[in-house]
This record gives C-alpha cells, structure tokens and sequence, in this order.
C-alpha cells in the first residue's frame, strides 16, 4: 500500500488544529463546518481526503456512529485503544484492556490468522446524561 500523501498545506494545518482542539468525534462535515466559521477556505474534499491520510498515518482514530457515520478525533492514547461513547452527549472515554488483547491473539491463532487488527466501540449513556434523565422536568 502506498504511503499517504503528507503535503504540508494551510488546509492541512488549520484541520489539524481544530482536530487539536476537539475532544469529542466529529463528522467530516462538522469538522468542515468549523474550518468554514473559521474563515478557512477549504472544501469538503479536501477535509476528507486530508483525514483519509491522517487516519493512515495512525494520527487520528475513527469510529463508526450508532447511525453509521464515520467520526474523527485525535486520541491522546497512542497505544491502541477502544472507546466508550456515550449516545446521548458524545463524550468518550478511550479505553484499553489486555484481556481483550488476548483472546484477539488466541483466536487468531486458533483459526490460523496471522496480522490481525480490531476496533472495539462501546455505546452507552454516560452517568451525566443518565441522571439528567432521572432529573423532574421543570415545569
């Protein structure tokens, strides 16, 4: 596979600044769309294909939402990790667990897999969001 392109741009840096500065996933288009507030002149293209290269150079993660979209964020582990997401507000937690290392080697070893990756994305309500739901509605 092809090293991905690496061209040092002022699109380039100003995504990778709001990326800097995001803790929580976003959709390319929202990510466009701060870039856009911003004053970037940067096309919609240009955001995705900079964050196809990002993502394979392992500089930021994804995952995909419970409705299917693909979200972006730089993550602070650079071990790999899993994610915790809450539904209701988007906060997540990055995660590692050896055990789950584990059995990913042991079953590819039982089935004779070699190379083997995994993404791991937990969706949840976090306890923020699950005792506002508990909260009495003002009325």
């Amino acid at each position: 596979m092809a090293e991905p392109t690496r061209r040092a741009t002022s699109q380039r840096a100003a995504l990778e600044a709001v990326l800097a500065d995001t803790d929580e996933f976003a959709t390319a288009q929202e990510l466009h769309e701060v870039l856009r507030e911003a004053g970037a002149r940067v096309g919609l293209a240009t955001v995705y294909r900079t964050l196809a290269d990002l993502v394979a150079a392992g500089e930021i993660d994804t995952l995909r939402s419970p409705a299917g979209e693909t979200l972006y964020r730089r993550c602070g582990e650079s071990e790999h990790h899993h994610h915790l997401v809450c539904r209701v507000c988007g906060r997540t937690v990055e995660v590692t667990n050896p055990a789950v290392e584990r059995w990913a080697r042991t079953v590819a070893r039982r089935y004779d897999f070699s190379d083997i990756g995994h993404e791991i994305e937990l969706f949840g309500v976090c306890a923020a969001c699950a005792q506002r739901a508990q909260e009495p509605m003002a009325g």
